[in-house]
């Protein structure tokens, strides 16, 4: 990826458009947006965490939960976890020499770690200790290397254009916010929105990496991250995310219903796609209402599952997608979820995504494949959420 330098007065001018146009919000990997033709918008206040002091007892199902299955997750956000809090490093240096036993690993954690119940307190001072848990999954589409009457659909690789700035170098108060952009002439102007990429075809500088048979896969599969491939020899390959272009994710789902074309209950991605099928001539200008395009990379063929954003791989309905403007990531969490799909159990902060914000908002990976993604499609739950945090310590915004 290419950097881009300018003189610190074009960046600083920059990074000042960018707060105007990007709401205050602190944003989720991999980007701070600019969507080219949305004015500025006023900066709005967003809800606060607090995280309360609790007893193991008070989580539900504690006991019937088997951590063991969690195990490798947890260790996997230890070397995260030490950078944050200098009690982390003995914990997580005993954690490794657990037996994998539920019994010895429960009694590990009851020892070591303190159950704290997350809430949200709201700009008015209204308190709130449930949010909402939805999933994601790794989608399994056809795709070939090469095109023909059946596979036309491009997936691309980062185009040789796009710009990251990462506005953490001008002004520490910036830290983990970046601006995608491109550069006309001596200006960094916002990059190609989804609706233009499509446009520009095979005139945007990007690699074609393979040919999607099915262009609501492929659309489905950038809402998720990453996917697997199934080729037409059969073969089967992982592609992962690698950049984005730096618009804002926006739900066509929401736009569906705020239109009136869907209910709430209707609009699960089941539901939005089959509504989608069902009236090809609007196909395009809905999916074009989410500026939001993501850019890819082939993974090894032997590799492990879908990584997450600590670079880990995911496991199935053990990793979150959290926001990282509340929650750290590699935090272990309690999770307690209540709806269509309940369950309580041990869970790690391991991904981000465009749509998680908020200081209870998670996204649950259900795993790989069709029964993963049906599972995904109709989760919107109710969650409680707990953060375990070393027992000698007080985590982020403690409660005292």
């Amino acid at each position: 990826m290419r950097r881009f330098i300018a003189p610190r007065r074009t960046l600083l001018a920059v990074f000042l458009l960018a707060l105007a146009a990007c709401r205050g919000e602190v944003p989720q990997t991999p980007l701070c947006v600019c969507p080219p033709t949305e004015p500025p918008r006023t900066p709005q206040a967003t809800p606060a965490l607090r995280a309360e002091p609790a007893s193991w007892e008070a989580l539900p199902g504690w006991r019937a939960d088997r951590p063991s299955q969690a195990w490798d997750a947890f260790l996997a956000g230890c070397p995260w976890l030490e950078t944050i809090d200098p009690a982390w490093q003995t914990l997580c240096r005993e954690a490794r020499e657990q037996p994998r036993e539920d019994a010895v690993l429960r009694h590990f954690l009851e020892q070591r770690l303190r159950p704290w119940r997350l809430v949200a307190v709201q700009p008015d001072g209204s308190a709130r200790d449930t949010g909402l848990a939805t999933g994601y999954y790794e989608p399994l589409i056809a795709a070939s290397r090469t095109p023909d009457a059946r596979h036309r659909t491009p997936i691309l690789g980062p185009p040789a254009d796009l710009v990251t700035v990462d506005l953490g170098e001008v002004a520490p108060a910036t830290k983990n916010l970046r601006l995608k952009g491109r550069l006309e002439g001596h200006r960094l102007v916002p990059y190609h929105s989804r609706a233009e990429i499509r446009a520009l075809g095979e005139r945007l500088p990007a690699p074609v990496l393979f040919w999607a048979a099915d262009e609501l896969d492929f659309f489905f599969l950038q809402i998720q991250g990453s996917g697997l491939l199934r080729l037409p020899d059969g073969a089967t390959l992982r592609i992962g995310y690698a950049d984005h272009n730096g618009h804002p994710y926006r739900s066509i789902g929401r736009l569906l219903i705020d239109s009136g074309e869907l209910t709430l209950q209707e609009a699960s991605a089941q539901g939005i796609r089959r509504w989608l099928e069902r009236h090809p001539e609007r196909r395009q200008e809905v999916l074009d209402a989410n500026p939001a395009y993501v850019f890819f990379r082939e993974l090894p063929a032997d590799g492990p599952g879908p990584l997450g954003t600590l670079g880990v791989p995911l496991t199935p309905q053990r990793s979150l997608a959290v926001d990282p403007a509340h929650l750290p990531l590699g935090a272990p969490l309690y999770a307690a979820v209540s709806g269509t799909q309940p369950f309580a159990r041990l869970m790690l902060a391991q991904d981000t995504g465009g749509a998680i914000q908020g200081p209870l908002r998670v996204d649950v990976y259900e795993g790989s494949g069709k029964e993963a993604g049906e599972r995904a499609g109709r989760r919107r739950d109710e969650v409680a959420l707990w953060l375990l945090w070393p027992a000698d310590a007080d985590p982020p915004a403690a409660s005292r």
